[in-house]
């Protein structure tokens, strides 16, 4: 299937895509429109209770992923809310999460990278293959406090965790690997975005956020002008701000051997449909190397694993 979106291989735009579409072919996303938005990421856990809402105002969610999904082991359970959240504390008390082996985890408040007031529940360490997940979010009649106004009805979702898979990209060897139960089942040559400015692609865990097939990338829509309007196979997003791996056959004289591209991680044609048809939504992409701009944040997509788990714990509003 064709999907046209303003997109950008790039470290600095956000899409404008509609989120909807993407969600119509990935079953482990939800629907929930992302916008352009400074990569700010807060906390946002004060512990007071906040002043009421008002009581016409009806705030509502978005759950990531999908009902009955089956994703990859490095999925956080996402909760988006339309209105801002002050009565944290009180919202995060009614959000229970059981899985069928005890997986411990813990909730973390943030900035979307649209905006929105999000809250994640990310595991100590990834997800063992096989586990079942449930959400049971009692937010019936609690209020959000000040202007995020009530919600008016309880939520409620599962999902479960497939294979093992991670995959491993090392930028300063411009190489890509699948690996499957601790196993390489895929060495592949790859170029990254290059090195020293804007176009450089970012370090550490990003999480496969969708497949979206064939897409229109254009590079003003990232501020890098006119530079190229592509239609690029096999993308795979891995951020918000617009970092994919997909096919990149414009670039073949550098894969496996300099970081070339405007921020993306690209393959040949060939083998980016081979990892496409392989992976899974939620599979963790770990990225390695000096030659990046820095570390995905935690709102960018899902870069919660970039955090300690200490620290991860810290952005928990019940403390």
């Amino acid at each position: 299937m064709l999907t046209v979106a303003l997109t950008a291989c790039s470290a600095d735009g956000a899409d404008k895509a509609d989120a909807a579409a993407l969600s119509e072919k990935n079953p482990g996303t939800s629907a929930n429109l992302r916008g352009d938005h400074p990569e700010d990421e807060t906390d946002g856990s004060p512990k007071a209770t906040a002043a009421p809402a008002a009581r016409d105002k009806v705030n509502k969610l978005n759950l990531t992923p999908g009902h009955r999904a089956t994703v990859g082991i490095g999925q956080p359970l996402s909760v988006s809310f339309d209105h801002p959240v002050k009565n944290k504390a009180a919202v995060e008390e009614r959000l229970k999460v059981s899985t069928s082996n005890g997986t411990e985890g813990s909730w973390g408040w943030m900035r979307d990278y649209s905006g929105k007031e999000r809250v994640d529940w990310r595991p100590k360490e990834y997800w063992k293959p096989g586990t079942k997940v449930s959400l049971k979010a009692d937010l019936d009649g609690v209020d959000s406090g000040a202007d995020g106004g009530w919600f008016v009805r309880d939520y409620a979702t599962t999902f479960t965790i497939g294979e093992q898979q991670i995959v491993k990209v090392d930028l300063d060897k411009h190489r890509l690997k699948l690996m499957r139960d601790g196993k390489l089942v895929k060495d592949v040559p790859m170029s990254a975005g290059t090195p020293g400015g804007d176009k450089a692609s970012w370090r550490g865990t990003a999480v496969l956020m969708s497949k979206e097939g064939t897409i229109n990338m254009r590079s003003e829509t990232v501020g890098l002008g006119d530079a190229y309007d592509k239609m690029v196979d096999s993308s795979m997003r891995l951020t918000w701000s617009g970092m994919y791996a997909h096919a990149a056959p414009w670039n073949k004289a550098y894969l496996g051997k300099a970081n070339k591209s405007s921020g993306c991680v690209g393959m040949s044609d060939e083998d980016a449909e081979w990892i496409y048809r392989q992976v899974q939504v939620g599979d963790p992409f770990e990225m390695t190397g000096d030659d990046a701009k820095g570390t995905v944040a935690p709102n960018n997509g899902y870069g919660e694993w970039n955090l300690s788990w200490a620290d991860w714990q810290t952005k928990s509003a019940l403390g």
